[in-house]
């Protein structure tokens, strides 16, 4: 235990911020100034771990379009960002819940409040982690700003036990969770405002890495079409419009044949883009969809098989 405090305190995001000396006797515009600067390196530090990043969206796309799943674990701020993500891609993406999960350290209830003593549990990690008994064909990213939270390298450790692939997102480098990851994603933010307050720079570095981790899989996935959200669920007034904005955008039609379209589809932005580049009927589009795994490009360009 004495050498694990030893080692935490070598931690870059545990030491002392220099640039935030004084902070509590700063006035307001000057700590927020002091905060956006540091937070101006976030960027530029995952710009850094780009050719690492592009590896993991590879597995991550590889192992979905086989039917696999994207699993994110982590502790505190680190599991918080990862159930967020988690969350916003059957929205955004048109995914099943089940394709994109998440692990947090104490639960569902650690999502709303602290429970800080899961994340010293090796045992829990292990066993949260094998009750979704990862695969072959499962992608397992482990994020903590440490890269050494008991936890989560426990849970990426069974993980790769059970020949799923791996990916750490650290802020620290040649830490022990890269060691227990097929691709490791480091980004290096530095010391935190507020000494060891990994919420903010590192927080902040990974909620921008899932960011492209999540996005950059779909897209190549086929579930964006161009750079539009092709798959939205148009489950209110306002994803209805940005439905229609999208059909428009995307085919080059006017208001009332989006709106017919989207209808005629019962309401499903997909299959009413489907219908409307190739004429074919909803059942038509459904099974071209089907046929193409999501991949709207791919169901327009075999479209003619369908008629």
């Amino acid at each position: 235990m004495k050498r694990a405090k030893e080692n935490l305190r070598r931690l870059k995001t545990e030491q002392a911020n220099t640039a935030s000396g004084g902070l509590d006797l700063k006035s307001s515009l000057e700590i927020a100034r002091i905060i956006n600067r540091e937070d101006a390196r976030v960027a530029t530090a995952v710009a850094r771990g780009l050719p690492q990043i592009a590896n993991a969206i590879d597995l991550i796309a590889d192992a979905i379009s086989r039917g696999g799943r994207l699993i994110y674990v982590g502790a505190g701020t680190s599991g918080r960002i990862a159930a967020l993500d988690a969350a916003e891609c059957p929205p955004t993406f048109g995914t099943k819940p089940s394709t994109v999960q998440y692990v947090i350290a104490g639960g569902r209830k650690a999502l709303g409040s602290a429970v800080e003593g899961s994340e010293d549990s090796q045992e829990l990690g292990k066993a949260e982690m094998a009750k979704k008994k990862p695969g072959r064909n499962d992608v397992v990213v482990g994020i903590a700003a440490s890269g050494r939270t008991p936890y989560t390298l426990a849970a990426m450790q069974y993980a790769r036990s059970c020949s799923a692939r791996t990916v750490a997102v650290v802020c620290n480098g040649k830490s022990p969770l890269t060691k227990a990851a097929d691709v490791a994603i480091v980004t290096e933010v530095g010391p935190e405002v507020i000494s060891g307050s990994s919420r903010m720079k590192a927080g902040t570095a990974q909620k921008m890495v899932l960011n492209i981790l999540s996005t950059g899989a779909m897209t190549r996935l086929g579930y964006v079409y161009g750079n539009l959200m092709i798959n939205v669920h148009a489950k209110n007034y306002k994803l209805q419009q940005r439905g229609l904005e999208i059909l428009k955008r995307a085919t080059g039609v006017r208001q009332r044949e989006a709106e017919s379209a989207l209808k005629s589809s019962g309401n499903q932005v997909p299959v009413a883009f489907v219908m409307l580049k190739t004429a074919l009927t909803r059942k038509q589009a459904e099974r071209a969809l089907r046929f193409a795994r999501g991949n709207v490009r791919r169901a327009v360009d075999l479209g003619c098989l369908f008629q």
